[in-house]
C-alpha cells in the first residue's frame, strides 16, 4: 500500500474537532455553578434583608467584582490547562493581580483608619464562618468545573485541578456576597481569599485523582 493510500485510509471518516467545546463545556459549567451556588446560599444563608439599598453603593460592586476578577482569571488558566500538552506561560501569575489590588486597597484603609478600628476592619463579624462558607457554596461549582475539565483530557492533572478549584471558589464567593454583610476591603483581603486559596489548594490535591482519564 503507498504512503497515500494509507494516510487517505486513516483519515477516512474522521470528523474535525469543533474548536468551541472548551468554551462551551466550560459555559455550562460556569452556569450549573453559578446558579448551584446561589441556590445554596439563598436557602442556607439567605440573601442579607438590605441587598435592595447596599446593591445601590458602589462598594458594593466593589466587593463582587473582586472574586468576579479572580473568577476570570482562573477559567483562562483552566481553559488552557484543560487541553493536553498546554502550560500557562507567563499568564500564571494572572491571578495574582485582583488579589494585590485588594491588598493594596486594604493596606490603605487600615492605614487611614483609628488604630483601634484596624483589628475590627479585618476581623469582622463573621471572620470564623466565612472561608467555610465559601468553600460549603463552591461545591456546586467543583463539580461542574471538574467535570468540564476532565472532559477535555488535561495532562498537568494537579495545575488544572487548582485552576478549576480557584474558578469553583471565585464564583462561590461571587454568590456569598449577596449574603455577606462585611462591607470593609481589609476582610475581604484576608477571609475571602483565604476561602478561594483554600478551594485553590483542594483543587490541586483533587486533580490527580480525579481529573485522571
Amino acid at each position: 500500500m503507498k504512503t497515500e493510500d494509507l494516510i487517505s485510509l486513516l483519515s477516512t471518516g474522521v470528523t474535525p474537532v469543533d474548536p468551541r467545546v472548551s468554551a462551551r463545556r466550560f459555559g455550562r459549567a460556569i452556569v450549573l455553578g453559578g446558579l448551584g451556588a446561589v441556590v445554596l446560599m439563598a436557602v442556607i444563608f439567605g440573601v442579607r434583608p438590605d441587598i435592595a439599598v447596599v446593591s445601590r453603593t458602589p462598594i458594593f460592586w466593589a466587593k463582587f467584582a473582586f472574586p468576579t476578577m479572580l473568577a476570570a482569571a482562573a477559567l483562562f488558566l483552566a481553559l488552557r490547562l484543560a487541553r493536553p500538552g498546554t502550560t500557562t506561560g507567563k499568564f500564571w501569575a494572572l491571578p495574582a493581580l485582583p488579589v494585590l489590588v485588594v491588598w493594596s486597597a486594604a493596606v490603605a484603609v487600615l492605614f487611614l483608619a483609628a488604630p483601634d478600628a484596624r483589628v475590627p476592619l479585618v476581623m469582622g463579624y463573621t471572620w470564623r464562618t466565612c472561608p467555610l462558607n465559601i468553600l460549603l457554596l463552591s461545591v456546586p461549582a467543583f463539580v461542574a468545573v471538574f467535570w468540564a475539565i476532565r472532559g477535555l483530557a488535561p495532562t498537568r492533572l494537579g495545575l488544572a485541578g487548582a485552576a478549576g478549584g480557584m474558578l469553583a471558589g471565585a464564583i462561590a464567593t461571587m454568590a456569598y456576597c449577596f449574603h455577606c454583610p462585611e462591607m470593609s476591603v481589609a476582610f475581604w483581603a484576608v477571609w475571602y481569599v483565604l476561602g478561594m486559596a483554600l478551594a485553590t489548594l483542594i483543587g490541586a490535591v483533587l486533580g490527580p485523582r480525579v481529573l485522571r482519564w
